[in-house]
């Protein structure tokens, strides 16, 4: 405890890291105020029904990434999710078009323009997404008399309006955060909007285990298994595989350069988040049956629509695995390692340089790949594990899924700042022993 006390202290006598811890809070503050000020044209009293439609799928979603924005009809109702999006379809295009890719290696001049054509897409993502949104609005509210009668004919314009200048402020709020604050500004305002449902949530399993005899110990444990599987899921964001890699010795004038021995970490789970935000918004498709009406479109809505259902957690865990090696696959490049360790004089040894290394680091890839996906997709199936245990909904999505992989990776790359903090003043890290490592970074938006 005076470990605590001493650190804590260590980081308010920092001055620089004290204003953007402050400002880092005062830009949340805002954000989490605006999620709060609803839409002009709706009556915030008959949007119960909207709350329950966006409690699973992709809608759910989007209400955990919005910090619960979207089933309130807020300005802030899309959230950052736009700017996800265009980021995740720009660092696909980097990958996969040739003047993409060359733009990405111009250096700071190319990653403006990337990041200027991001924004752009942006506001098309927004407005798309604006548009359905009123529709899915109007549609939620026409039993409940949910948009108010009078200002019907300017609701679509003035909805779409807002919701774009809502994004692009999120988006503003983040970049901010990223430029004068502490950590990605973008994953720090997803992760604030995933804590903001954690008290309520919290108390709702409480208050629900309370009213039966006995079930306290049985919330204890549930407590203790959540700790377990943070600690589990911190093991997954952090694993790497260590390839020793030995530079060659060079002599300059009258120093000598190289000949350290170093090692290449690879990620045990270098996709991230990404493959089970794809495999949700993948499997939420079928749900679109709905609008047929028919019993088998109705039947499959529901297998896809309750997380706990055993076969919707086999498909999924399937689908996440095999977008864990897609994924993989498009953002990891053995060649170029290859040839960056070739052009600075660097080999693993017992390998060939060349074609050799690029097999050899591609084996290594695919080896750690599989049992790194399985992890992600046990950790995307665990909520459904959870409910079926009866643990309620809400409380069940903090045992694993997207929730808990954003939060744990910001909350490390986070931590890893503030240590980079101290120990470049000379203050005690952190931790006792070792240092805290922050994930990879897959994207701006990071996931």
């Amino acid at each position: 405890m005076k470990k605590l006390i001493k650190t804590l202290k260590n980081i308010w006598s920092i001055e620089e890291l004290r204003n953007k811890i402050l400002f880092t809070l005062l830009l949340l503050f805002i954000y989490r105020v605006g999620t709060h000020v609803v839409l002009p044209g709706i009556d915030p009293t008959k949007l119960e029904q909207l709350g329950q439609s966006a409690s699973g799928g992709i809608l759910g979603l989007i209400d955990t990434f919005a910090g619960g924005a979207f089933s309130q009809a807020s300005i802030f109702a899309l959230g950052i999710m736009p700017y996800i999006s265009a980021s995740i379809f720009m660092q696909l295009m980097t990958v996969l078009v040739p003047q993409f890719q060359k733009m990405q290696k111009e250096g700071e001049s190319g990653r403006k323009k990337i990041n200027q054509w991001t924004r752009y897409l942006t506001v098309a993502v927004t407005m798309v997404q604006g548009s359905a949104y009123v529709a899915y609005l109007r549609q939620m509210t026409a039993q409940s008399g949910g948009i108010i009668e009078g200002y019907a004919s300017y609701f679509w314009i003035s909805t779409v309006v807002l919701l774009t200048a809502g994004t692009l402020f999120v988006m503003w709020l983040g970049e901010k955060i990223t430029d004068k604050g502490l950590g990605n500004g973008t994953s720090l305002i997803i992760m604030v909007g995933i804590l903001a449902r954690l008290p309520q949530s919290f108390m709702q399993e409480l208050a629900n285990k309370s009213v039966r005899t006995g079930q306290i110990l049985v919330f204890i444990i549930e407590i203790a298994i959540l700790i377990a599987i943070i600690m589990g899921c911190i093991m997954l964001v952090q694993g790497v595989r260590k390839i020793p890699v030995n530079y060659a010795k060079q002599i300059v004038g009258n120093r000598q350069f190289g000949g350290a021995r170093q090692f290449l970490p690879i990620k045990v789970n270098s996709a991230g988040v990404m493959p089970i935000i794809f495999a949700q918004a993948v499997l939420f498709l079928p749900t679109l049956f709905n609008l047929t009406g028919t019993a088998t479109g109705h039947g499959i809505a529901a297998m896809f629509t309750d997380h706990s259902n055993v076969w919707y957690m086999v498909i999924y865990s399937v689908v996440v695995i095999g977008f864990t090696y897609l994924y993989t696959a498009l953002i990891f490049n053995p060649k170029q390692i290859a040839d960056n360790l070739k052009q600075n004089n660097g080999f693993i040894p017992g390998v060939k340089p060349g074609q050799p290394t690029v097999d050899y680091i591609g084996a290594v890839m695919d080896k750690i790949t599989l049992p790194g996906a399985i992890l992600l997709a046990l950790i995307g199936i665990l909520p459904g594990i959870a409910q079926l245990l009866g643990v309620t909904h809400g409380f069940s999505t903090f045992f694993g899924g997207t929730s808990l992989l954003i939060m744990v990776g910001v909350i490390l790359d986070t931590l890893q700042q503030i240590e980079t903090q101290l120990l470049m003043r000379q203050y005690d890290g952190l931790m006792k022993s070792g240092r805290i490592q922050g994930r990879q970074t897959v994207t701006q938006a990071s996931y």
